[in-house]
């Protein structure tokens, strides 16, 4: 039925295409590439990355669209699935539509298109969390979820490929910037300061606390703050802030009706050889050890989920406190796209320690799905 859908709206000349490039052969880069390529912006730099962009993205895009054509469960005919699955197709002939790039000016409306296609897929993290719920509400309860390990392994696989498509745009998207900000090369800073961008992530996490529960609890920060790495501070944000707002939110529930004063969650910075590793640490009762190997699942949260079958998903959605589950498996992506992971280690009764390892090295290759 996706199919017949697909065809209906698309030509068969085009579908045919997509299953043509999707055969093809992905190409990786290393942070360490992109920060050194990118800190030469000349016209002619800007040329070879618009030339390797035009001939990657449709790979990796019509990997994508054929996988969405073919998920367990009827997956694929939920009507957030099909309109994703639509976006990407729309991407998949734009980029092919486009000629080939010989001067400035041809890379000029080329960055013009792809930073389009970057903004068409803004939604589409909340967009498949809808679909998953669509699924959910008609799925036989008796299938458990260790049986979905289908659905999850292609969701890591379609995020872990949405964050490399966006960085390689973002990133030849960003070195146009006239002034870019000192030690900015793209999206990579390379003198990050962890602590800085922590401090940033929790603030953020802390507003959301104060909001929805009216307090929060204090957070402490140790570590160097002169310490500085090349890394993406967006990424790490992004990271930190989901660490740092679960954290909160246990803390304050375990709290909430206590005369105790709520203990503080504790974020460490430190600094190795390989690794630069952050810790957050909180006393917030911990997660059961049944419950541990579904922390990274996309089907599970403890919260209740801020998306129904009738939710209109606008750009201006505010960031709830915890969302549709997939904060841990989607923060563990981006610390293992640059050669990083995320561990959780929890005590039932007492708290739980996230470990964020992020790699220093950045010659990491990104992993292709």
């Amino acid at each position: 039925m996706a199919v017949k859908k697909a065809c209906e709206s698309f030509s068969k000349s085009l579908i045919d295409e997509v299953q043509r490039w999707g055969c093809m052969k992905q190409t990786g880069v290393s942070l360490r590439y992109m920060m050194e390529f990118g800190s030469r912006p000349t016209r002619r730099n800007f040329i070879i990355s618009a030339q390797f962009l035009h001939k990657e993205l449709p790979i990796r895009i019509a990997r994508r669209a054929i996988e969405l054509e073919a998920l367990p469960y009827g997956l694929s005919e939920k009507p957030a699935v099909l309109k994703v699955r639509d976006w990407y197709l729309d991407s998949f002939r734009d980029l092919r539509s486009f000629p080939e790039i010989k001067d400035a000016n041809d890379e000029k409306e080329f960055t013009h298109m792809i930073k389009a296609i970057k903004v068409r897929h803004n939604n589409v993290v909340p967009m498949m969390a809808l679909g998953v719920q669509q699924l959910k509400k008609g799925i036989n309860p008796r299938i458990v979820y260790e049986d979905l390990d289908e659905i999850h392994q292609f969701l890591d696989r379609f995020y872990m490929s949405r964050i490399g498509i966006r960085m390689l745009i973002g990133q030849h998207v960003e070195l146009h910037n006239p002034n870019p900000p000192p030690h900015v090369v793209g999206y990579i800073h390379t003198k990050m300061s962890p602590m800085e961008v922590a401090r940033n992530a929790s603030e953020d996490a802390r507003s959301i606390c104060q909001r929805e529960y009216g307090s929060a609890p204090n957070i402490t920060f140790y570590g160097d703050p002169d310490f500085t790495f090349p890394y993406v501070p967006t990424h790490l944000h992004t990271m930190v802030f989901e660490l740092v707002k679960n954290s909160l939110r246990a803390v304050q529930e375990r709290y909430m009706d206590s005369d105790k004063v709520a203990p503080a969650v504790k974020i460490i910075v430190a600094d190795g050889i390989e690794d630069v590793t952050i810790k957050v640490s909180d006393e917030g009762g911990g997660i059961a050890r049944s419950g541990l190997p579904k922390i990274f699942t996309y089907l599970y949260s403890t919260a209740r989920n801020p998306l129904d079958e009738h939710s209109e998903i606008s750009e201006a959605d505010a960031v709830t406190m915890a969302g549709y589950g997939y904060g841990l498996p989607i923060s563990r992506l981006y610390a293992r796209y640059f050669g990083g992971d995320l561990q959780i280690i929890s005590m039932e009764g007492y708290g739980t320690d996230a470990y964020l390892h992020l790699s220093r090295l950045g010659d990491s290759q990104e992993p292709l799905p």
